[in-house]
């Protein structure tokens, strides 16, 4: 693409350059004013073949052919441009990606996944369960060759660089997850986001326990480190394989298929705010319980009492089969 700027580029300022040549010429040649002499070198130029404005010269016809040539060989040579672009497929290449960033542009509380490996695709499946908007960083080609038949939405390059992240609306993101291989990628991310949107929740893995602390320092809400949680899942399977066996089968994706929900108070009718959990009765209205309550300052309190007043920014955890999930959402 850049070779194909610059072959534009010098036809665009070879073209300027033979104008301008003409219009001077036939202004000193011809003694044409200058919309006159603008007028004969763009017939001339274009070789319409239009009728000149009095009988030329020899030195106004040399001049001509000059003019007619070098134009022949520029329009020869933009065409060769545009041709090369078309042909390796340069040309559509861009205004593909042109119509992703348009799609990118229009997007507000979206969520961007810096890298697409093994946590980042996991990531991205559980998002488009939740019908989530989302776009994806990546800079690997073979990768990024797969997501168009995916329907994913992406930007390529490094997400630790300003530019790449502001193209993939990082102003205007709700959530971003970075899943890089490398620690010190993430931890670029997370400043560079951080920077750039403080209303962003950021969420990153992280590989070393050595890492888990700088991340949070440089504004990471939350840090994962997958090998650590997969080490304590094998050992809860042997401590208590028939609570955990049971936990796994909870499941929080897809329509008609979970068992957990989360409730924001925020987004329940006016007149339960500032009424108590047992005002909600979910129990009886959807057979659905509260197993978690979360304070609007961010504390979590398992198994909450059925006083606990819903206030504002405050959010509740509902546990469910999916049927009762189901009547929950169409109520609430």
């Amino acid at each position: 693409m850049i070779k194909f700027k610059t072959k534009f580029h010098k036809a665009l300022f070879f073209l300027l350059s033979v104008m301008t040549v003409g219009v001077i010429g036939y202004m000193i040649l011809s003694g044409f004013n200058f919309i006159d002499a603008v007028y004969m070198t763009v017939i001339t130029i274009s070789t319409v073949g239009y009728r000149e404005l009095h009988p030329m010269n020899t030195e106004e016809k040399i001049f001509t052919i000059f003019l007619i040539l070098t134009s022949i060989s520029l329009f020869g040579y933009a065409v060769s441009a545009f041709t090369e672009a078309i042909a390796s497929g340069v040309f559509f290449k861009q205004l593909k990606l042109k119509r992703v960033q348009q799609k990118i542009n229009k997007m507000k509380g979206h969520v961007i996944v810096c890298g697409y490996g093994r946590n980042g695709m996991q990531a991205i499946v559980k998002l488009k369960n939740y019908q989530k908007e989302f776009v994806v960083i990546e800079k690997d080609k073979e990768l990024i060759s797969t997501f168009d038949e995916k329907g994913i939405l992406f930007i390529e390059g490094d997400a630790t660089t300003d530019e790449v992240l502001l193209k993939a609306g990082v102003e205007k993101a709700s959530n971003l997850i970075t899943a890089l291989p490398s620690d010190a990628d993430n931890l670029f991310v997370v400043l560079t986001a951080n920077q750039l949107n403080k209303n962003c929740r950021i969420i990153s893995r992280a590989s070393n326990e050595s890492s888990f602390k700088k991340l949070k320092i440089a504004g990471a809400d939350n840090v994962i480190m997958p090998d650590k949680l997969g080490g304590a899942h094998m050992a809860s399977l042997v401590v208590t394989p028939d609570v955990l066996e049971f936990v796994d089968r909870l499941t929080i994706e897809g329509e008609t298929t979970a068992n957990l929900e989360e409730i924001d108070v925020n987004d329940l009718p006016k007149e339960y705010l500032e009424k108590t959990i047992l005002d909600l009765d979910l129990r009886k209205k959807t057979g659905c319980t509260v197993i978690g309550f979360k304070a609007s300052e961010g504390n979590y309190i398992i198994n909450p009492e059925a006083s606990i007043k819903l206030i504002a920014n405050s959010s509740l955890i509902v546990l469910g089969r999916p049927e009762q999930i189901v009547k929950l959402r169409k109520l609430f």
